[in-house]
């Protein structure tokens, strides 16, 4: 399948779910008072209009472009055309309830260049924006950076290279100027781990590149980005709330054996604690500094960085998908999908790590279902970090589905799956983690990176022809939920 075309624009609709076929649960399980129920999106994969009002290349259209690199040949050129129908989309979250929207801000569209003065046009298309939200009565949360990196800055050798990281606050500080007065909550970057290590290890993501010690450079400098980035918006507006997002995982070793529990060890810390540690301790974890130290990651940490990225936070956003099972024993066989991390390298150590399928049912990305999981993280963060309020910033599950004949599309799966982990979240602030808010992923179907338009993880179907939206029935329990502030008890 390919992009939609410039011309299939023109016969976009949308339908809105009706009040009339949303029922709300009655709420046993009742989510604390000014809990934020929101959905999330990034600008790359909804808004296309990638060519207009002066947006620069990103790496994502370099890499897009790049034959193989992205299922079918797809491209967010046109994507769902969020640019043009952000309105409308404004409007879907208003019927569905949300109270927070959390979507990215395009880098390159509003520095194309990623340096240098900023494109008025493309700040004015986020001032918008945040008018539309605030008119709904929706809390906007823009992330500054979801992945699509300015071409001219990786052409200079990205975020391997320390100056990104104060490019990167450059850019933060003029976002900040146009939109703070009206923004409280920010988030700095986005899943750190996918950009230094899908993006500069495994070559899965853009840039595409397969260099380790690359992409160990890169994840301190996109930390070192993020604190940089703190302060000068703090300078601005000292009442805003920042943080970042951190993609998680339980991690669980596929037997008692020494090797799996160090291979689990490995990856807990390559995954979860690289960057946990630095923005709640100010400090890199010795046993991982060890793992690393023959691709010389210390060079890259200098005389106060970690002062800077150490405690600079105001709230953490966690996304939680899936859970990982590993081994360290090259002859255990059930071995889960590819890995960065699954090949003898010394970026994770001397040994072999391997990940390994438990049978628990899949997601249409072949990823494990355990909410349990989701628990089991933050309480940890609860239990080990210090403390420090906490969102989950992405929760969803991807799938490839369509609407039936009569239009409707019953996207069962996904419901189970959004209910069994606000029904972890909902346990683990009973046990007095300090979780504040939920955000779906994604509020509407949209471009999957490498996977192209194959996956759908949207409450939102988009018909990627005609650009007409039809909520879906996870949309309508969404809403219901909202609207009850809770989950029914199943007990």
């Amino acid at each position: 399948m390919t992009s939609p075309t410039q011309s299939d624009r023109q016969h976009g609709e949308q339908t809105a779910p009706g009040a009339d076929t949303d029922t709300a649960p009655t709420a046993a399980l009742v989510f604390p008072a000014g809990f934020r129920w929101g959905a999330a999106t990034a600008a790359y994969q909804i808004e296309g209009a990638v060519d207009e009002d002066g947006r620069g290349p990103s790496i994502w259209d370099t890499f897009c472009r790049t034959p193989g690199k992205v299922l079918n040949g797809d491209t967010g050129d046109v994507a769902v055309d969020h640019y043009h129908r952000f309105r409308d989309d404004v409007a879907l979250m208003s019927e569905l309830g949300l109270t927070a929207y959390r979507f990215s801000i395009s880098w390159p569209r509003v520095q194309p260049d990623g340096s240098g003065p900023p494109n008025q046009a493309g700040l004015d298309f986020y001032r918008r924006l945040v008018d539309a939200l605030l008119e709904a009565g929706i809390e906007p949360w823009p992330t500054l950076y979801h992945w699509d990196l300015p071409q001219a800055l990786e052409d200079a050798g990205g975020w391997p290279e320390r100056d990104t990281a104060f490019r990167f606050a450059d850019y933060a500080g003029h976002v900040h100027a146009a939109l703070g007065d009206r923004v409280t909550r920010w988030t700095t970057v986005n899943e750190p781990w996918c950009t230094a290590f899908l993006g500069y290890a495994s070559g899965e993501h853009a840039p595409g590149r397969r260099e380790p010690a690359a992409a160990l450079r890169a994840a301190h400098h996109l930390l070192l980005g993020h604190g940089t980035a703190v302060r000068a918006m703090r300078a601005q507006h000292p009442g805003s709330r920042i943080g970042a997002a951190v993609n998680l995982y339980a991690v669980d070793p596929a037997g008692d054996g020494e090797r799996d529990r160090d291979a689990a060890r490995r990856i807990d810390g390559l995954q979860n604690r690289l960057f946990l540690d630095p923005l709640l301790r100010g400090s890199y974890p010795a046993d991982v500094l060890a793992d690393v130290e023959s691709l010389d990651f210390a060079s890259a940490v200098r005389d106060g960085d970690l002062e800077t990225i150490g405690r600079s936070v105001d709230q953490l956003g966690i996304n939680y998908y899936s859970v990982f099972t590993v081994t360290g024993d090259p002859e255990v066989t059930g071995q889960a999908a590819s890995s960065p991390f699954s090949t003898h390298s010394p970026w994770v150590g001397s040994d072999f790590v391997g990940f390994v399928g438990t049978g628990r049912p899949v997601t249409g990305m072949g990823w494990e279902i355990d909410a349990g999981g989701l628990h089991r993280v933050l309480t940890r963060l609860h239990r080990e970090y210090p403390p420090v309020d906490l969102y989950i910033t992405e929760n969803g599950a991807g799938y490839d589905e369509s609407p039936g004949a009569d239009g409707a599309v019953r996207d069962t799966s996904r419901v189970e799956y959004l209910d069994a982990h606000l029904r972890a979240a909902h346990a683990a602030i009973t046990e007095g983690v300090p979780l504040r808010g939920y955000f779906v992923w994604s509020l509407l179907d949209n471009f999957e990176w490498s996977w192209g338009y194959s996956k759908r993880f949207g409450l939102v179907h988009v018909d990627y022809s005609t650009q007409r939206r039809v909520p879906k029935d996870s949309a309508r329990w969404y809403a219901g939920v909202i609207r009850a502030g809770g989950l029914p008890d199943r007990s």
